[in-house]
């Protein structure tokens, strides 16, 4: 049985009215994960964000959207990110465990359905909770999601080899080359930097001019690195090394996948697989959006999220 323990709130000028709020939760298995309430809304409608990677939960893609879709938005540190314990270097966290997490603690808040968005990897584990607990979710975004690598390519060469390399080693070793590799990188360079990790463009300059877009981004990598690249290095190992854990033909929930047409990373091949997969999927392609879409989509990932009653 999971529990919950209150930790800290705090109000902030540019969220305005939005409450954040963390709750440490602690799982069946002992570990402790990092709920991130980022507003409170009218009670009538939850919805769940899944950050990329590297990432955190305490990012509101735009808050005054939030705001006045009067939706409870919450968000959970995958392990080793924010505020999340890791999990054991000898275990893999994979796609499939990190909607398990999300499942437990949705169960433990009472919550269900939701709606769930996922940006970039977290796309899969908003598809993969949606998946594995049909009872929990009814709808689900996708914004900039990848397919997988081996049906619609999309990792560089270069570092698909490196992974390839890892493929057969245990899993602590992994987590140690990866961790040690990003690290380095960790120590170059202030952090407006990092937003590079994030597949920025010049065509996501409007997406980053938006009121407090950039300090929110930046916000979300300084609590995704808080312990390191402990967080990304686990993310890496396991979305890129082991199965997903679902079929998308499993899926029941209504999916909106939303990708931009200038997505440096991500050509509309990803949003047409997804599209053809999944069994209720909408695509819409975003003209003159790149990586950072989510910021500029959000108002239009809420409507699908929590439509109008």
């Amino acid at each position: 049985m999971a529990a919950i323990c209150f930790t800290q709130s705090w109000k902030t000028e540019e969220t305005r009215t939005a409450m954040q709020e963390i709750d440490l939760v602690t799982l069946g298995s002992g570990r402790r994960v990092a709920v991130r309430r980022l507003t409170r809304g009218d009670g009538r409608r939850t919805v769940v964000f899944c950050h990329p990677a590297p990432g955190a939960g305490n990012f509101d893609p735009n808050p005054e959207e939030t705001a006045k879709r009067e939706v409870t938005l919450i968000a959970v540190d995958r392990p080793g990110y924010g505020d999340s314990d890791p999990l054991p270097s000898d275990r893999w966290a994979t796609v499939a465990s990190a909607a398990d997490d999300l499942a437990e603690v949705l169960q433990e808040m009472q919550l269900g359905p939701v709606g769930v968005a996922g940006w970039s990897a977290g796309g899969r584990v908003a598809l993969a909770l949606a998946a594995r607990r049909p009872d929990l979710v009814d709808r689900v975004v996708i914004l900039a999601t990848p397919a997988p690598d081996e049906l619609v390519p999309w990792i560089p060469p270069e570092e698909k080899q490196g992974l390839d390399a890892m493929r057969d080693l245990p899993p602590a070793e992994v987590h140690a080359m990866l961790a040690g590799q990003l690290d380095e990188m960790l120590s170059q360079g202030p952090s407006e930097a990092r937003l590079a990790m994030l597949g920025t463009s010049p065509d996501d300059e409007e997406a980053l001019a938006m009121p407090g877009a950039a300090g929110r981004l930046v916000g979300m990598l300084d609590a995704a690195f808080a312990q390191g690249a402990t967080g990304l290095a686990a993310d890496l190992a396991g979305y890129t090394l082991r199965p997903w854990g679902f079929e998308p033909s499993q899926l029941q929930a209504k999916t909106l996948c939303l990708y931009g047409a200038r997505d440096p990373i991500l050509s509309s091949r990803h949003g047409r697989w997804w599209q053809a997969n999944l069994p209720q999927a909408r695509l819409e392609m975003v003209p003159n959006a790149g990586h950072l879409l989510v910021i500029p989509m959000w108002k239009r990932a809420l409507s699908h999220l929590a439509p109008r009653r």
